[in-house]
Formats: structure tokens, sequence, C-alpha cells
């Protein structure tokens, strides 16, 4: 009787080990036909030649006293005087608080001009740009289709708006933009960091534009207090339907 017990609680652990096997089996080839789909996805956003053009009705911006057209384009394509008005007016906006935040503190995380001059023509780097009737550029973003851990993603890592054209909406309106040309392309989210000590920028995305601190974001603890946020808007429809997908998928059959 022991030795049949004792064999039968063997068969039993064998069984248990080789469902474990397959369900983590399983679970890896979900993951990879994921992002396989994801990288692909991203792949088709960035081959666009003008994401805006999918998008005509929101290549100007006639509000408050504004006459503006709105235009993307890759970092290459972009011409160096445009380039470099884009990076005088980011220097002047967040550069003191980059001193504020890690000056002593961590230099890597400190403002760099070589970096962030790298970062802002990277051949991955597409610009949304807001120009007066002139052609004088006074707003932009830099936005990038890019894979964040496993997701498909939108990734503002820049929005600046020239003083004299703040508080007009502009802002507000370019963001929307970036959150159609989101849902366009079919990325699950929009993101963006953001200092948590800089009362507007929080304001701006976590009031204004309803972002939610994503669960990327960095937390606190005894060890290490982290200077900013990253936060996200989903693509509610893209994330139903995977959601949908994965409870199909952990449906036990019988």
């Amino acid at each position: 009787y022991c030795l049949i017990h004792f064999y039968k609680r063997l068969k039993m652990g064998k069984n248990s080990n080789d469902s474990k096997s397959k369900q983590k089996r399983a679970e890896r080839k979900a993951m990879e036909a994921k992002m396989n789909i994801g990288f692909a996805n991203v792949k088709l956003a960035n081959d666009q030649d003008d994401p805006l053009a999918k998008l005509p009705s929101f290549n100007v911006y006639n509000k408050n006293g504004l006459d503006l057209t709105l235009e993307t384009s890759r970092a290459p394509a972009l011409d160096e005087k445009t380039h470099e008005w884009a990076f005088k007016l980011l220097e002047t906006s967040m550069k003191p608080l980059y001193h504020k935040c890690y000056q002593g503190n961590d230099p890597d995380l400190n403002w760099n001009e070589p970096r962030k001059r790298e970062e802002m023509k990277d051949d991955r780097a597409w610009y949304l740009i807001a120009r007066t009737q002139e052609g004088t550029p006074v707003a932009f973003s830099h936005f990038r289709f890019d894979m964040d851990y496993d997701d498909e993603v939108v990734y503002c890592y820049e929005i600046q708006v020239e003083p004299k054209y703040r508080r007009k909406g502009l802002g507000r309106f370019m963001m929307k933009v970036l959150e159609l040309l989101m849902l366009k392309a079919d990325m699950l989210k929009l993101m963006a960091t953001i200092f948590s000590n800089d009362p507007p920028e929080m304001k701006f995305f976590k009031d204004c534009l309803k972002f939610e601190t994503d669960e990327t974001s960095p937390v606190d603890d005894v060890y290490e207090t982290f200077q900013y946020e990253i936060v996200s808007r989903f693509n509610l429809k893209k994330k139903r339907e995977m959601e949908a997908d994965e409870d199909s998928e952990n449906t036990p059959i019988n």
C-alpha cells in the first residue's frame, strides 16, 4: 500500500510539474507573440512619411488670437535653424529644473547639453511643430513611436511653447494631436516623464490632460527619492481588446 501511495504521489507531482511547464511555455510564447506584434506596429508607425496627414483637420490651430499651422517631421529632415531654436527653447525652460533637482546629487541625470542635443537629433525622433503663417516656429513636441518594456507607445519626450504663446490652449491641443497619432497608429499608450517638483507641469499633465501615474513609474522608498514621475494615457479600445484576449487565453478548456 505504501509503495502504491508513493508512486501515485510521484506521478501526481510529475503531472503537476508538466502542467506548470506547459503553462510557462504557453505564457512565454504568448509574450513573444505580443512583442513581435508590438515591434511590427512600431515599425509600421515609423515608416510613415507624415503621421499628421491622417489628421487633416488638426494641422491648423485658430483659437485665442492664434493662427498657426502644424506639421510633423523626422529629426534628420528638420533644418538646422529649427533644431537650434528647439534646443534653445528647451534649454531655457528645462535647464533650471534639472539643476534644481540634480545639482550635487546625480550628475548622470543632470542637464547635459551634448547628450540632450544628441537625443533631439536621434534618427528615431519625430517633431510636431506649430508655426506662424510666416513660418516662424512657436511650439514643438519631440515624440517617438517606440516600445516601452512590452508595450508599443507614443512617448512624448518634450512639449515646449514660446512664452508669449502660452496659456492659449496650444500645448493642450498639441498633446491632443499626439493622442490622436497614438490612436491612429494603434499604440497602447501615450507616455511622458515629468518633474515631480514642477507644479505647472504636474497640473498640466495630471489635472488638465488627465494623465495617470504609469505602472512603470518608480516608487520612493527608504533608500531613494525620485525627482520624476512617468505618466500615461491609455488607448482604451486597444487596452480592452488586449484584456479580452488575455482573459480568453487564461480560460481553462474543459
